[in-house]
């Protein structure tokens, strides 16, 4: 059925298909490491990927990452007409999307289903996308998307930016609008929820695999950030 939005997970294992309609792909947590025409790279949360019709795409993502797919008969004029494959949202659609993840966990029901479609796609309509974020700064990012278990240091991602740590800091605050800390700190929350709610991982070692080897330095910042220790999301 086109014009719908649904919550989908994907698997390690690379695949590849088209198909002839629009889709539109936005993590909810985690991230998918994606081919669609000239763009490769990794999508994570904050991110759409432009999938049009007729378009090959290879793609693969880790079990525990979740992602809203919107699958469209047509795109609003400032989509189809914009030349790049990635986009960050704006803050409206990105707190949209985690509302419409509650909704489809929660109940079926096609009257708001497609009253949550038609909200969806008003929101696309009011995309801008006069900021694009610095090619720079998407190096950085694709590197803290490979691997949130390692320490990253402002010096480094500078360097890994090829930018002063002064102008690293402003550029990257001005693509993403916030601090390298607060971003990396909210994907490793994001993905700490995720295998916490969708794996059978202890919770030391989902410690581990977002950067804390002290568990209880993570539960801390666990719990202020959700308002929920780590074993409310545990089986």
């Amino acid at each position: 059925m086109l014009n719908r939005l649904s919550i989908r997970s994907y698997t390690s294992q690379i695949r590849s298909h088209f198909h002839g309609y629009h889709q539109l792909v936005l993590p909810l947590h985690g991230s998918i490491e994606i081919k669609v025409g000239d763009y490769t790279g990794i999508v994570s949360l904050g991110d759409c990927v432009i999938i049009k019709a007729g378009q090959r795409h290879d793609f693969r993502a880790n079990e525990a990452a979740r992602f809203i797919v919107a699958d469209m008969g047509d795109l609003p004029d400032n989509i189809i007409n914009y030349t790049a494959t990635k986009f960050p949202i704006n803050a409206p659609l990105l707190a949209y999307i985690h509302f419409i993840e509650k909704q489809l966990e929660y109940q079926v029901h096609q009257s708001l289903e497609s009253m949550s479609f038609d909200l969806f796609y008003q929101l696309l309509k009011q995309q801008e996308f006069s900021l694009k974020i610095d090619h720079r700064i998407e190096r950085v990012i694709e590197m803290i998307n490979e691997d949130l278990s390692q320490a990253y240091y402002i010096k480094m991602l500078a360097r890994t930016a090829c930018l002063s740590t002064t102008q690293y800091k402003k550029v990257f605050k001005k693509c993403m609008g916030t601090s390298t800390q607060k971003y990396i700190t909210q994907l490793r929350m994001e993905k700490a929820k995720a295998l916490l709610a969708h794996t059978d991982l202890p919770v030391r070692i989902v410690a581990e695999q977002v950067g804390y080897n002290d568990l209880s330095a993570f539960s801390r910042r666990f719990s202020s950030y959700f308002g929920q220790s780590p074993k409310a999301f545990t089986h």
